[in-house]
């Protein structure tokens, strides 16, 4: 009997122990020994549990060893303002593979922060995403946190959340909407490949630049610092393309870049979107899997009765950017992570439509 209260009182600490690895740096060998016990990551209620950051909460200070980071093409989700992080485990670094994917040690957390601009420019939290890679099982854990009124905290919300707000765009033209925060099964959708919950963002290739204010390219400075083994020469690393730099890339580079992170997480091969057979990787050269002259599947009225998902040379008749350019249910994609129209986007990839040969067809 004394055994099994030992063993569950064990177990007990052993969640709290794990569930916050940035919290811990500094363990006692008894905390480690406790860490052997098995048992899986278990979310903090709140935000300010991981002690992640330093000071009032909402200004995101990161706390030492909190590595920030930026992507060269990020999502798009509603003009938010986004500031993304990692915490690695003690002692442990992320692994640069031959593919020029990474693999993160178990009990990373991977944090994304959403927020607004208002009308007065100030920065709004909306909700903090926290990817976390149990050690239990080596499997990636979702979990959403919803920031207060007072912006003091965030508090664990499985259940997803619709909020009016008034934000400024990127032209500071003020847009109504109501921000859609995500439950944990939309989060699932769109980071699941072939049954796996996988990270979107932090990739090689869309790391892979010199990041405004920075002296050296972000990968090389990780490198540097400590944070990622096995970094080949940087020219050797696949750079994906910065979607609004028109000085260094051509607008087929652009529009692919875009598409491939903001639709290619479902438009591929194990993706949410892999029954529609269009595949929109920026490495994907089959003109049909792209969408060339391809019938939509499971589209039905959502593609405004449109016949194909690209027609060269004619974006007033593809169904791709008429659906970029929806927020209508059922017709808007993305049909996940945002519900205002990218403008910018939208017109990115109607020029990409334009100028494509019609011998394409």
């Amino acid at each position: 009997m004394k055994k099994i209260q030992l063993f569950s009182m064990l177990l007990t600490v052993a969640f709290a122990t794990i569930s916050l690895t940035y919290g811990c740096r500094n363990k006692s060998s008894q905390e480690k020994q406790t860490e052997k016990v098995t048992g899986e990551f278990q979310f903090r209620e709140k935000l300010s549990a991981y002690n992640f950051f330093t000071g009032n909460i909402n200004e995101l200070k990161p706390n030492t060893g909190l590595i920030n980071y930026e992507l060269a093409t990020p999502l798009f989700t509603d003009y938010a303002v986004k500031d993304r992080f990692i915490v690695l485990p003690k002692g442990k670094l992320i692994q640069y593979t031959v593919q020029g994917a990474f693999n993160f040690p178990d009990s990373t957390i991977i944090i994304k922060n959403f927020a607004y601009r208002n009308t007065d420019q100030k920065k709004i939290m909306i909700e903090t995403r926290l990817l976390v890679k149990d050690p239990y099982d080596s499997k990636w854990k979702v979990m959403n946190y919803l920031w207060n009124k007072e912006q003091t905290d965030a508090i664990k919300h499985i259940t997803g959340a619709r909020l009016p707000i008034t934000l400024l765009d990127d032209h500071n033209n003020a847009v109504n909407t109501i921000y859609q925060v995500p439950n944990t099964n939309d989060c699932k959708r769109c980071h699941v490949k072939n049954d796996i919950l996988t990270p979107i963002g932090p990739k090689a290739r869309n790391l892979n630049f010199t990041r405004s204010g920075a002296t050296g390219n972000q990968l090389t400075e990780w490198a540097a610092s400590g944070y990622l083994a096995g970094l080949p020469e940087i020219e050797k690393v696949q750079r994906l393309p910065d979607w609004k730099d028109e000085r260094h890339f051509s607008l087929n580079e652009r529009a692919r870049a875009y598409l491939d992170v903001n639709c290619a997480h479902c438009h591929t091969p194990g993706g949410d979107a892999y029954n529609t057979g269009l595949f929109l990787e920026y490495e994907q050269t089959d003109i049909n899997k792209l969408g060339f002259m391809k019938a939509p599947v499971s589209a039905g009225g959502g593609a405004g009765g449109l016949d194909y998902d690209i027609v060269p040379g004619d974006a007033a008749h593809s169904v791709l950017a008429y659906r970029m350019n929806s927020t209508e249910p059922g017709t808007a994609m993305p049909e996940l992570a945002r519900t205002v129209i990218h403008k910018e986007a939208v017109q990115l990839i109607k020029d990409w439509i334009n100028h494509l040969p019609k011998d394409k067809k």
